[in-house]
């Protein structure tokens, strides 16, 4: 077991890789009453096309099996795992992304065998045709509830106007259509191939002692077999720097319109720290350009173009990245232009290094701020490993940039051809 110590952040994580390849992280925080650990596999809803384990051609999966299967882990053949969790006094729940599936925990007692409960469901899968058909109705209804959300509308609206072969736009639940296709043995295939344990990362955060901790997890995984690691070959279509749609329009029973302006990121090529700066500088621009506190959004709430739902967002990643801003407004059309021409404008402005350096201390204390949370640190420890990058080096990050660097990469983060907008606008009666 190998400890990782963080001086600036006080913070030690001991860190092992199984025989069988499973990376796990413990940081241990004794003041803490409660304790959180989550399981994560680097798979997700983009991850379609790939080579199975063992088979040499591609397949192309339907769209949505990455959610269907982390539905299904917890249905086993007598029994369903949440009433395990519940019995422990534990709370567990689970959710798929773009490119992760995790299941995870949080309890206050028992925390061993919450422990061997976690690792022990999501290794031993079960899928029969029966349950496979009957999750599909659930499933399909959580599509359409959320189908019937405009917020959720306007987000993956704007996403599918940006990317034209990407599955990233593609809802991570799939569709109603797109589930029906899924079979027990698909299930398995993907299941197989991802969930090996050398394609897993496990951390656990909260109250409890490292070494016995860690004696747990060798034990329960030297238990079980696993055939050898395999390489997994992933495949994703071409896609163009260019939007799919400039603009875009859909009707739905709202009050007030919803417009959001997408910008698609350029991601090829950048390593994983390259994304943290990336992520890091767009985040800490827009909030200082389009916070309440920002002179963008004072003249566009002035304007009465926007409302207190306004918001931002820049999301970078394996194979994919992008940036939305907006939320609903009585002027949806002028609010849309006039964002697109503040975003052109940054490219002629500086930032002072008086400013910037208060942005360093904004982002910085809301660093901080969020270290106090374990389901945070988990959460984002495992994302940004599977970057192949640090959580604990973030705070060295963000003191490194500076306002030459936030002016770099205004030069060449906007392109006309790269920005998108979608609406949704309140059905008329005809």
């Amino acid at each position: 077991m190998e400890e990782l110590v963080y001086t600036q952040l006080k913070e030690t994580v001991y860190q092992e890789t199984m025989d069988n390849g499973l990376k796990v992280f413990l940081l241990s925080k004794p003041e803490m009453a409660k304790t959180f650990g989550i399981f994560t596999t680097n798979y997700g809803s983009i991850d379609q096309t790939f080579t199975p384990i063992g088979k040499d051609e591609k397949v192309t999966v339907p769209e949505g099996i990455a959610h269907f299967l982390e539905h299904k882990l917890f249905e086993k053949e007598d029994r369903d795992v949440f009433q395990d969790f519940t019995r422990l006094g534990a709370s567990a729940n689970a959710f798929t992304s773009f490119t992760k599936t995790a299941y995870l925990f949080s309890a206050t007692s028992q925390i061993e065998k919450n422990v061997q409960t976690l690792l022990d469901f999501v290794q031993d899968p079960y899928f029969s045709e029966e349950s496979v058909e009957k999750e599909k109705g659930i499933i399909a209804q959580e599509i359409r509830m959320y189908d019937d959300q405009p917020d959720w509308r306007s987000f993956f609206g704007t996403i599918q106007s940006l990317y034209h072969n990407h599955p990233v736009k593609v809802d991570i639940a799939g569709t109603v259509d797109s589930i029906q296709n899924i079979t027990k043995d698909d299930l398995y295939t993907c299941y197989e191939t991802f969930y090996h344990p050398s394609n897993m990362v496990l951390f656990i955060a909260g109250n409890f002692d490292p070494e016995s901790m860690m004696a747990l997890v060798r034990e329960n995984q030297s238990k079980k077999e696993f055939p050898d690691a395999p390489e997994i070959n992933r495949s994703y279509p071409d896609e163009p720097t260019t939007v799919a749609k400039k603009d875009h329009t859909i009707t739905m029973p709202v009050t007030t319109a919803k417009a959001m302006v997408g910008v698609k990121e350029n991601v090829n090529d950048l390593t994983g720290e390259e994304l943290v700066r990336g992520e890091l500088l767009s985040g800490m621009i827009l909030d200082y350009y389009f916070s309440r506190s920002g002179v963008f959004y004072e003249e566009l709430y002035k304007n009465d173009l926007i409302d207190d739902s306004f918001q931002f967002e820049t999301e970078l990643d394996r194979e994919f990245g992008f940036t939305i801003l907006g939320g609903d407004s009585r002027k949806p059309d002028e609010m849309a232009a006039r964002i697109k021409e503040m975003l052109h404008e940054l490219k002629d402005k500086r930032i002072s290094d008086e400013d910037f350096t208060r942005m360093k201390r904004k982002k910085i204390g809301q660093f901080m701020r969020a270290m106090n949370s374990l389901e945070f640190i988990a959460n984002q420890f495992t994302h940004y490993h599977t970057l192949g990058t640090d959580l604990f080096e973030v705070l060295p990050i963000i003191e490194s940039l500076t306002a030459d660097d936030a002016e770099e990469y205004l030069q060449h983060w906007l392109k006309e051809d790269a920005i998108s907008v979608f609406q949704i606008k309140p059905q008329t009666n005809a």
